[in-house]
């Protein structure tokens, strides 16, 4: 089983048992795969840790519940989350939102639509904008599902890494900043592969999808600069949209990729 397919059968099995107790060797052997291979993967991709990732799922959906539901008794969320006690609960909630269960029950609406996840500041390819992770964008696009998607992956990285791997990242990041500055405030910018990426936005026209994708497309070849040299940087873009209904993840990461794959053909003349 490739990487990919184990972090997508991680990610479900998490999602179908957060009202229970998860353990990360039962999570492993549904994964067909080992405890330490998992964590070590799951950490790679998400910079986070399975139980810090369940506890910001379920820290998620608590905040969610408490404010569509005012009423709702915190010891009642803390049993349905699995811990044993009120104290237990708020300390798990607090460490997320950054405050009491009882201070965020007073909120007209999210500040955010879900906590941002932590990452070193060397990694951080969010650029300043809102970052989320696979779970949660995935939750976001099942509200947009109407909505295009742009996908785009770097043309020409091999030739870019062996000149340094260094240089490399500064082309991810580089393409990372022209997806960013071409989104609209509540567009997602996330990455999907090594140095693929895609970008969730807020409009379901796709003269207006597209409209963003030239703009990013528009800075093709422009140069990023490694130790006094010009190095250009250019990307395939290709849009996507998924068919209406509740998709596993891996339908929408095939999705995803077969739309940077037909990019890359329709530039091959293939």
């Amino acid at each position: 089983m490739g990487k990919l397919e184990v972090l997508v059968d991680a990610l479900d099995y998490i999602e179908a048992h957060l009202t229970e107790e998860i353990r990360t060797e039962a999570m492993a052997e549904a994964c067909y795969c080992s405890k330490s291979g998992l964590e070590k993967l799951f950490r790679q991709v998400n910079h986070i840790s399975v139980h810090d990732y369940v506890v910001r799922r379920r820290m998620s959906l608590a905040a969610r519940e408490l404010l569509a539901n005012p009423r709702t008794r915190l010891i009642d969320l803390a049993v349905a989350y699995g811990y044993g006690s009120n104290e237990a609960f708020a300390r798990a909630f607090r460490q997320v939102w950054g405050v009491m269960p009882s201070a965020f029950r007073g909120r007209k609406r999210y500040s955010e639509l879900f906590p941002r996840l932590r990452v070193p500041e060397e990694e951080d390819l969010s650029m300043g904008r809102k970052r989320v992770d696979i779970t949660e964008l995935y939750d976001l696009f099942r509200q947009r599902c109407k909505c295009w998607f742009i996908c785009c992956d770097i043309q020409r990285l091999i030739p870019i890494n062996e000149i340094s791997h260094a240089a490399g990242d500064l082309a991810i990041l580089e393409a990372l900043r022209r997806m960013n500055d071409a989104a609209g405030d509540e567009d997602v910018v996330f990455r999907i592969g090594g140095d693929e990426f895609a970008m969730l936005t807020n409009t379901e026209d796709a003269g207006c999808a597209e409209g963003i994708m030239r703009r990013i497309l528009a800075e093709n070849d422009k140069c990023i600069e490694w130790e006094g040299r010009q190095i250009p940087v250019a990307l395939y873009g290709s849009l996507a949209r998924m068919d209406e209904g509740t998709l596993r993840y891996n339908d929408l990461f095939a999705k995803l990729h077969g739309a940077i794959d037909a990019a890359f053909k329709q530039s091959q003349g293939l």
